[in-house]
């Protein structure tokens, strides 16, 4: 899929629990012309999630056969269950909208080899591993087995903070965003130029 418009793509990545689906949501309504990616999964949907607003849920039967098909730009098992971009939905939606991305380094990697996406990659991170924690626990989510998996998955999930453009650590959530504006609209301004230049 080639693309050469206006419309950018950013990827939000992170330990869980630092924040990265709240962030996202709130470029959405911040900024009107960006769309979730929105992934399919194998695991089962909380009490609040809707299918195809918040991922899609299939079997792994399904998922299986997206992959053999090869219908998936990325995709990744975290925590026993899987998770994937389709291709079809990405290339539909860079035409007329800004994508944003909530995706882990497995599929940040995969993104990656994809060179005719305009990818920015951004990583969230908290001060320290007691922080992320507290985050852990009070969000009130998992089970403690769960939080105990996410935690201890936060040593492998750190070292890939190399392969993004930018690094963020989430102290406050406000001062967090606003770096996160200014990171969208540099890009937006530079893809703005030098989309009229090349007309």
């Amino acid at each position: 899929m080639k693309h050469d418009g206006e419309n950018i793509m950013v990827i939000l990545s992170s330990p869980s629990g630092v924040g990265k689906t709240t962030l996202t949501k709130k470029i959405q309504q911040k900024y009107r012309n960006f769309k979730i990616s929105v992934s399919h999964t194998t695991r089962a949907p909380r009490s609040n999630e809707v299918h195809g607003v918040d991922y899609f849920f299939v079997s792994k039967e399904k998922f299986q056969e997206l992959i053999n098909n090869e219908e998936f730009y990325e995709y990744a098992k975290i925590f026993e269950n899987y998770y994937g971009t389709l291709k079809r939905n990405v290339d539909n939606t860079i035409l007329k909208k800004d994508i944003i991305f909530d995706i882990d380094w497995q599929g940040t990697k995969q993104l990656s080899k994809f060179k005719s996406l305009k990818l920015i990659k951004i990583y969230l991170i908290t001060e320290n591993k007691d922080e992320l924690k507290k985050r852990l626990i009070k969000r009130n989510q998992n089970s403690k087995e769960e939080i105990d998996k996410r935690f201890k998955s936060f040593d492998e999930d750190i070292v890939h903070w190399k392969d993004y453009d930018y690094i963020i650590i989430n102290k406050n959530l406000d001062n967090c965003f606003k770096q996160l504006e200014i990171i969208i609209d540099s890009h937006k301004k530079r893809e703005f130029i030098f989309s009229h230049k090349s007309q």
